[in-house]
Formats: C-alpha cells, sequence, structure tokens
C-alpha cells in the first residue's frame, strides 16, 4: 500500500482543530505500533488512525447531511447528538476526499467509538488507539493505566474494559447510550464467556485422557 502520508497530514491540520489533530496523530502512531503487536499491516492501521476524527469538526447539520446521502441509517440518538455520527460521516470523507475504498480502514472509522460485535482486527485496533493514545488523559472510571497495558497484550479484553467502562460513564452521567456500544459489549462478553467455557472442556478432556 502506497499512502501519501504527508498530504493527508496537510489536509488534516486544515480541516481539524489543533486539540483533535494532535489526538489523531496519536491515534495513528499507537494504531501503528498496535499492528506490529498483533499482526495487521501497520500502514493501514496509521491510515485509518489518521482518518478516524476526518468528520469530527465538520457541523452536525453537515454530519447528518453526509450521512443521509450515503443512505446511512440514522437512529433517534444520533439524531439527538449528533456528533455520534462522525464515524459514519468520516467513512464518507475518506472515501471522497481522501480516496481510501478499502472496507475495512472504512469500518474502522465508521465503528471506532462504538465498536460492533464482529470487529476485524484493524477495527479493534483502531477502537482501542482512540482510547488509550498517549495524549488522553485519564478520567474517574477509566481505569487508563490498566487499559493501556491490555492494549498491548490482550485486545479483546482491552475492548471489553473500553466498553465496559463507556457504559458506566453514560449511565452515570445520564448521557444516551448507543445501543451499537450496548450490542458491542454483550458480544464481547459472551465470547470470552464462550472461550473460556471450550478451554475448560478440553482440559477436562486431557484430564480424562
Amino acid at each position: 500500500m502506497s499512502i501519501d502520508f504527508e498530504t493527508i497530514r496537510k489536509k488534516l491540520r486544515k480541516a481539524l482543530d489543533a486539540h483533535r489533530y494532535e489526538h489523531t496523530l496519536g491515534v495513528a502512531y499507537t494504531a501503528a505500533m498496535m499492528a506490529e503487536i498483533f499482526g495487521e499491516d501497520s500502514e493501514k492501521a496509521k491510515l485509518a488512525g489518521f482518518l478516524h476524527d476526518c468528520a469530527k469538526c465538520i457541523p452536525d447539520n453537515k454530519k447528518i447531511s453526509l450521512c443521509k446521502k450515503a443512505g446511512f441509517l440514522i437512529s433517534e440518538t444520533e439524531l439527538q447528538n449528533p456528533s455520534l455520527l462522525h464515524g459514519k460521516a468520516g467513512s464518507i470523507l475518506a472515501k471522497d476526499k481522501y480516496g481510501i475504498d478499502d472496507p475495512d480502514i472504512l469500518n474502522a472509522i465508521i465503528y471506532h467509538t462504538t465498536g460492533r460485535p464482529g470487529m476485524s482486527l484493524l477495527e479493534k485496533i483502531i477502537f482501542v488507539a482512540d482510547y488509550v493514545e498517549p495524549g488522553r488523559k485519564d478520567h474517574p472510571g477509566m481505569h487508563l493505566d490498566e487499559v493501556r497495558t491490555l492494549a498491548m497484550t490482550d485486545l479483546d479484553q482491552a475492548v471489553i474494559r473500553i466498553l465496559g467502562d463507556t457504559l458506566r460513564y453514560l449511565e452515570g452521567s445520564s448521557k444516551p447510550i448507543d445501543e451499537t456500544t450496548q450490542k458491542t459489549y454483550d458480544h464481547y462478553i459472551q465470547t470470552i464467556k464462550g472461550q473460556a467455557k471450550a478451554s475448560d472442556q478440553i482440559e477436562s478432556k486431557k484430564k480424562e485422557i
């Protein structure tokens, strides 16, 4: 994959405010490092990291307009909180403005905030990198140090921890919970339970032999 990162950086510097731009750099380089650890294409991860928030700073009405025009389903929660649409809108800009046609990268952009059941390796990396990048400040309930350790050792556990922390924060602040976030958390909790059960069954059979 041949990527002109310098051109992308220049476009993003104009499209984002200073804080969001620095966050974007942090996510891109964290994602590239995680890709090296978990066996993903680091250039692809870096690109998805660069573009994950490319629609963050456009007006809310434009986010809604872009998503409707592209045929995305928009939930009532998203209509009431259009910032939640920046992933979907970002995938549209990534394709139209930055020339990205890789569906895995586009999905990583769409779901980097909520996650989704059955995420690809790249999607998990961007989801986690967005949470643990070096510029992210710790807040009560985030368990950031623990998640940063998991981010480099156990990706699925990092995903579950982030989703759990996010849901508890939203419940405690009376903010609306995107149903995709809840579905994703439930999916990965059941996945981990299923893996543990399968492991126990294997160990049990070993003892019988």
